[in-house]
């Protein structure tokens, strides 16, 4: 090797140690080895731009608003609702969700699927007094799973595509590599079942910490008429069993219900008190058609609702709401704004909304125009003034459009090489529809668009094309044909899937992929085999991202939401990664002969 592919292999070492020792963000410290390796002109700075132009990452930013319109719609919400069924056991819940979790990994993004089942899977967990650290991680890994089976299951198989085509091998279709794909989360899954309860820890975790010590609210909700919890009784609405919240009574033509019993029949036009959490509280008002009485009739149009926030407010010793209840305080008159729920201390309050009598120190849940926190964050009558961020209108009437829209990008990829449709086309053909047809906003679509992921994406392309031009990638080829060639094809795809391993451990499976891949295809020269393969072998092991948190997202999402250690993931991660290089290197050469 020249002193080109040593500089390559030094900077790539490095950037791998700084990614290891987390010294800095993953794309920051990715660009940082580009640009060494740009420097010596190892390759020019149009070819390390280029990757900002490159199909997978194009389709991976116009998938993000896709999986964005489905959450904006509360799409995402209904299916993970109906994920958990009657499961009453840590088994019975990995055996529901986990083929559920996978399907829908297959076709949209991991991390909004785990996003949207964190907070359900925590509330069955805090339900049945079960710890989280016993099913987030499955959650993750049956995510991982999903997406090896579809091209655009996971943006690495999407990145790797782009590698297929541009080293001038026929792109994969929508369903190829199910082949392999499905066997291995069909064992992962069993795998997670039968020994999952063994390796996984039995760990409280900081979610049930915090919600120990979680804010009480007082809060009263209308049920409208059309609402779907509108005849049930109150057992079969799901309201017996919400995580921090107690349904105190109901209030019905003057009459008050209490003890609710879980048999009472609820009515369109009944008011529920409840005393319960704030993101419960939240969580309550994205059910259609129940509403927080205090809102505002006359403001009940979708783009209105669309523009209400949520925010929490702790009143001062000097306000001049002291000493005066909630309806005669005149609230909305004084700061646009209408009072939810109210907090007191340890005390839980009684009463309706509108009587409780405000004291210095009591925190209100308010429901506020779009710039009420920055307006009053200084504002002498609040000591604190704080936005409720996850606290978002949930555009119910498009979620109908956006399931179709979801089905039309199924369809556009299944077709898309006979109707003559890139997958990058048919991507930002949807991810339009979404914005088009008011599933999600212009803005809020911009923000649904993870740049830390493109980035680390992009710079991954700059280090993938240096290992090429400079010869090093040829180099680390030749020599793992050498030590493999005596075991036939076989060992060098296994090499591969091992190196590839080895890098998505390390780094995020992105970068590891563009990593692998120019390794990949050198391998098959020297070899002299169908790169196809191959290349196949790079996006198979570049999901494989079991053995440590920090080598996918998800991963990385659950970390502290399970409360884990960093060998927990290498304790159940390690032999599932053990058991999917078993299962590639006996299904991949049968049906993708070498």
């Amino acid at each position: 090797m020249d002193w080109q592919a040593w500089y390559t292999l030094a900077v790539i070492a490095a950037t791998l140690a700084a990614l290891v020792r987390n010294i800095g963000p993953a794309d920051m410290v990715l660009w940082a080895g580009t640009i060494l390796v740009t420097l010596p002109g190892i390759v020019a700075p149009q070819q390390v731009l280029s990757g900002f132009a490159d199909p997978g990452l194009l389709t991976v930013a116009a998938l993000f608003v896709v999986s964005g319109g489905l959450r904006e719609t509360g799409a995402l919400d209904r299916i993970g609702a109906r994920m958990f069924g009657g499961a009453r056991t840590e088994r019975g819940v990995v055996l529901r969700i986990a083929p559920q979790v996978a399907a829908l990994s297959a076709f949209l993004n991991n991390t909004a699927v785990v996003a949207m089942l964190m907070p359900v899977l925590g509330d069955w967990c805090r339900k049945h007094r079960i710890s989280p650290s016993r099913l987030m991680m499955p959650l993750s890994f049956a995510t991982i799973l999903g997406g090896m089976c579809t091209l655009i299951g996971t943006s690495t198989n999407l990145v790797v595509n782009s590698l297929m085509v541009e080293a001038g091998l026929a792109p994969m279709s929508l369903f190829e590599l199910a082949a392999v794909g499905v066997p291995a989360t069909v064992v992962g899954i069993a795998y997670l079942v039968v020994l999952g309860g063994r390796l996984l820890p039995d760990r409280k975790d900081l979610l049930e910490q915090i919600g120990e010590s979680a804010r009480e609210y007082l809060v009263e909700m209308r049920i409208e008429p059309g609402c779907p919890l509108a005849g049930k009784s109150v057992e079969q609405a799901g309201l017996r069993r919400l995580p921090g919240l107690f349904l105190i009574e109901i209030m019905r033509a003057g009459r008050v219900v209490a003890p609710v019993e879980p048999d009472e029949v609820l009515l369109a036009g009944d008011h529920l008190t409840f005393a319960g959490v704030v993101q419960t509280i939240v969580d309550l008002e994205r059910i259609p058609g129940l509403v927080p009485v205090a809102e505002d009739r006359s403001a009940q149009s979708a783009e209105q609702k669309r523009q209400r926030r949520y925010c929490e407010a702790v009143v001062s010793a000097t306000s001049p709401l002291v000493a005066r209840n909630i309806r005669d305080a005149n609230f909305r008159a004084l700061y646009n704004a209408a009072v939810i729920a109210v907090h007191r201390g340890g005390e839980r309050l009684k009463g309706r909304i509108g009587d409780i009598v405000i004291h210095a120190g009591d925190t209100l849940l308010l429901q506020t125009g779009p710039h009420f926190a920055a307006a009053n964050r200084n504002n002498p009558d609040f000591y604190l003034v704080s936005g409720i961020e996850e606290a978002r209108p949930v555009r119910h009437e498009r979620s109908l459009v956006a399931f179709g829209l979801l089905g039309v990008l199924v369809l556009l990829l299944l077709l898309g090489e006979r109707l003559g449709i890139t997958t990058v086309v048919a991507a930002f053909l949807v991810a339009g529809a979404m914005i088009a047809t008011r599933c999600i906003s212009a803005a809020d679509a911009r923000r649904t668009v993870n740049l830390d992921v493109l980035l680390t994406i992009a710079a991954a392309f700059g280090l993938g094309r240096a290992l090429e031009a400079s010869g090093a990638a040829a180099a680390i080829a030749d020599v793992v044909v050498r030590w493999t060639g005596g075991w036939g094809p076989t060992a060098a795809l296994a090499a591969v899937y091992l190196v590839t391993v080895c890098f998505t451990t390390l780094i995020t499976n992105n970068a590891a992929a563009v990593l692998a891949f120019p390794l990949a295809m050198a391998v098959a020269r020297e070899a002299g085999v169908d790169p196809r393969p191959l290349a196949l072998t790079v996006a198979l092991g570049a999901s494989a991202s079991f053995a440590t948190p920090t080598s996918y997202q998800t991963n990385m999402m659950v970390y502290g939401a399970g409360g884990y250690r960093f060998t927990d993931f290498v304790r159940v991660g390690l032999p599932l990664n053990l058991l999917l290089l078993i299962l590639t290197l006996v299904l991949l050469p049968r049906i993708w002969p070498l």
